[in-house]
C-alpha cells in the first residue's frame, strides 16, 4: 500500500510489507491518539510546544483507525508524521478489569516498539506539554527504559495509605519503584515488540492497564530520571516538597479537570493559582499562530531551518542529509 504525504507529514497504514526509509531517521518524539474526541487539541498543543522549544526531532503520532481523517489532516497540517496503527487486541480476561474503562485502549501504545526505523524515541501522552527542550534525553545510554517515578497516593499504597492494592497474589511483589507511563524513553525493536505482545497474553489484568504492564515488563531495565521531565500535575498538592516548578520541563495534565482544553476550574483542586498558571501557559502556546507549521517554517529563514520547507524533512538528525520529495515519502508501513 502506498504511503500518503499530507504536506510535511507521513501517513502510514498497516501492511504486511515493510518499506524502509531512504535513510535512517534515528530519533523522534512519539505520541498516541484514539477516537474522535478532543484529544487532538492536546496533540496539536504538544507539536507546537516542541516547536517552541526548538526540538531537533519530529513528532510521530500513532493513530488508531477510529481517528477521523479530519483530525489526521489537522495533525499533518501541523507538521506531524501521522501513522495509522491497529488497536492491540486484549485477552478476554481483560474485560472490565480497569480503574477506568477507557484505560484499555492504551495498550495500543505497545505498537510503537515496532517503529524500528527509529533507534530511539521519546513517548509523550497527548495531555503533556513541553516547556523546555528535552532533546538531551535522546543521549541517555542505551539499554535502559527511562521514565519518571510516579506518585502512588491513589495507586497501590506505596507512598500514602490510600486506595488500590497491587495484585500481589497474581503478579508477585510490586516493582520496587513505579513509573508514570505518560512519558518515557524507549528503543524500538521488533523482538521487544513481539515479546510485549506475547507477555500481554499471559499477564493478569491490572487496574492501571498499560502503565502497570510496562512497569512489570521493564522492572529490570527501568532507570528513573528527574521529576522535571514529567510533572504529574497532582504532585503540586500531594507532594509539593518534590516540585521545583521553575525548573520543570514537562507538565502532564493528567488529573481530572486539568486538561487545558476542557478546563473550567470547578473540579477538585483546579482553582489553585499554580494550576491556573499552567493552564494559561498551555493556551499561550496553543493559540500562538507563529508556532503553526505553515507560519513557522516560513518565518525562520537564516535560522536552523530553510524557509518554507517541510519541517519533518529538515529536522533529520543525520547531518548533511536532505531527502527530496521527488524520491518518494520518508517513513515506512507498519510491520505488524
Amino acid at each position: 500500500m502506498a504511503t500518503e504525504i499530507t504536506n510535511a507529514a507521513t501517513v502510514s497504514k498497516p501492511n504486511s510489507a515493510v518499506t524502509r526509509p531512504l535513510k535512517p531517521l534515528t530519533r523522534a518524539y512519539v505520541t498516541f491518539l484514539a477516537g474522535d474526541g478532543d484529544y487532538v487539541k492536546g496533540v496539536v498543543g504538544l507539536m507546537k510546544g516542541l516547536r517552541k522549544v526548538r526540538s531537533k526531532y519530529p513528532l510521530v503520532v500513532a493513530v488508531l483507525p477510529d481517528v477521523p481523517k479530519e483530525h489526521s489532516k489537522i495533525l499533518a497540517d501541523q507538521g506531524c508524521i501521522v501513522r495509522e496503527i491497529e488497536a492491540v487486541s486484549l485477552p478476554e480476561k481483560y474485560q472490565n478489569q480497569f480503574a477506568r474503562a477507557y484505560y484499555a485502549i492504551n495498550y495500543s501504545k505497545i505498537r510503537i516498539w515496532g517503529f524500528v526505523e527509529y533507534s530511539k524515541m521519546i513517548y509523550l501522552d497527548g495531555d503533556v506539554q513541553v516547556y523546555d527542550n528535552i532533546d538531551d534525553l535522546f543521549d541517555l545510554p542505551d539499554g535502559h527504559f527511562y521514565a519518571v517515578m510516579d506518585c502512588l497516593c491513589y495507586a497501590y499504597n506505596q507512598r500514602c495509605p490510600d486506595a488500590l492494592q497491587w495484585p500481589e497474589a497474581e503478579l508477585g511483589p510490586p516493582p520496587a519503584i513505579y513509573f508514570n507511563a505518560g512519558m518515557f524513553v524507549l528503543e524500538p525493536s521488533l523482538s521487544t515488540y513481539r515479546d510485549l505482545i506475547r507477555t500481554l497474553e499471559i499477564t493478569p489484568p491490572t487496574p492501571f492497564a498499560e502503565q502497570d504492564f510496562l512497569n512489570i515488563y521493564f522492572r529490570d531495565t527501568y532507570h528513573p530520571i528527574p521529576p522535571i521531565y514529567n510533572l504529574v500535575i497532582a504532585m503540586l498538592w500531594r507532594h509539593p516538597e518534590f516540585v521545583e516548578l521553575e525548573r520543570v520541563k514537562v507538565v502532564h495534565y493528567c488529573y481530572a479537570g486539568s486538561k487545558p482544553w476542557r478546563y473550567t476550574g470547578k473540579e477538585e483542586n483546579m482553582d489553585r493559582d499554580d494550576i491556573k498558571m499552567l493552564v494559561k501557559k498551555w493556551w499561550n502556546i496553543y493559540n500562538d499562530e507563529s508556532l503553526d507549521y505553515k507560519n513557522y517554517v516560513c518565518s525562520t529563514g537564516g535560522g536552523s531551518y530553510r524557509a518554507c520547507e517541510p519541517a519533518n524533512l529538515l529536522t533529520s538528525p543525520i547531518r548533511g542529509w536532505r531527502p527530496s520529495l521527488r524520491n518518494g515519502p520518508i517513513g515506512h508501513l507498519d510491520p505488524f
